[in-house]
């Protein structure tokens, strides 16, 4: 059993954020506690200076901990109706804009699943309107705080299980089988790439994206640090600029004022 008294564990935050820059504060005290928890008892420690003395004395841990505190469950598709109606309304809408340069920024991205959707929607757009050559202005960026998770979708390998909510045609067209595995197709995965950054820290990969997906991230935060991304978000989107959130997220207080909807229910909204 773990034992550990508010000031104990408010004292193991301050040093997890002192070291490793995580921003402890801004996410949800029940949400901290519990994954938390799941180390300490995976350690073997019984309170939380115990665990501090182990975080000192296993470097290693910290690597460990920071995949437990950030969020990384995803797959391609995910929540398949969000994406049809990003495929029949925002693909569509972000081409006709005629940008030299189209911009999309999939933060808190985890494994790669959540941009690389995108990069295959918007793909099969361009195929579809016979107009492939403008792919080479496309630049899709996902961000995550998780360097292993980054490293993994740089790769482009993913288990058959990453597909389950993947429409057959699809999974067929854009992931071809390697030794048991499925890899992202090459002309999609060239149109993807990578960077570590805490999305707390705000440091977005280039100004005015005409898209912003983050999903699944937002709901674990303190509704202080919601209010400040959402206001990010608001001025690293270009004019018209569409956000996409998760399906149990939804903007808040000021953020009303910030965005329209476009589906309310898919929680897919545009700058004001």
């Amino acid at each position: 059993m773990i034992h550990s008294d508010d000031a104990e564990f408010g004292a193991l935050m301050d040093k997890i954020t002192r070291d490793s820059g995580f921003q402890c504060s801004s996410y949800k005290d029940k949400c901290l506690r519990r994954r938390i928890a799941v180390r300490m008892r995976a350690k073997s420690a019984l309170s939380c200076t115990e665990y501090a003395g182990i975080l000192d004395s296993d470097p290693r841990e910290y690597e460990r901990l920071m995949r437990s505190l950030t969020i990384n469950v995803t797959k391609f598709f995910r929540n398949w109706d969000t994406y049809s109606e990003i495929e029949q309304k925002v693909v569509p809408a972000l081409w006709d804009r005629g940008e030299r340069e189209l911009r999309v920024w999939s933060a808190g991205c985890a494994s790669g699943e959540e941009p690389y959707s995108v990069g295959i929607l918007i793909h099969k757009y361009a195929i579809a309107t016979h107009e492939s050559a403008r792919l080479e202005s496309l630049s899709i960026v996902g961000t995550d705080i998780d360097a292993t998770c980054l490293s993994e979708a740089d790769r482009g390998l993913y288990p058959e299980s990453a597909l389950g909510d993947t429409p057959a045609d699809l999974r067929e067209r854009y992931f071809p089988q390697v030794d048991g595995l499925r890899t992202m197709l090459p002309e999609v995965r060239r149109l993807v790439s990578f960077e570590c950054s805490d999305l707390l820290r705000f440091q977005p990969p280039f100004e005015d994206a005409h898209l912003l997906v983050c999903r699944n991230v937002i709901i674990y935060l303190e509704r202080e640090a919601q209010d400040a991304l959402f206001a990010e978000f608001h001025r690293a989107l270009a004019p018209g600029g569409f956000l996409v959130l998760g399906k149990v997220e939804t903007l808040l207080g000021e953020a009303r004022s910030l965005f329209s909807p476009v589906n309310a229910r898919e929680r897919i909204f545009r700058k004001i």
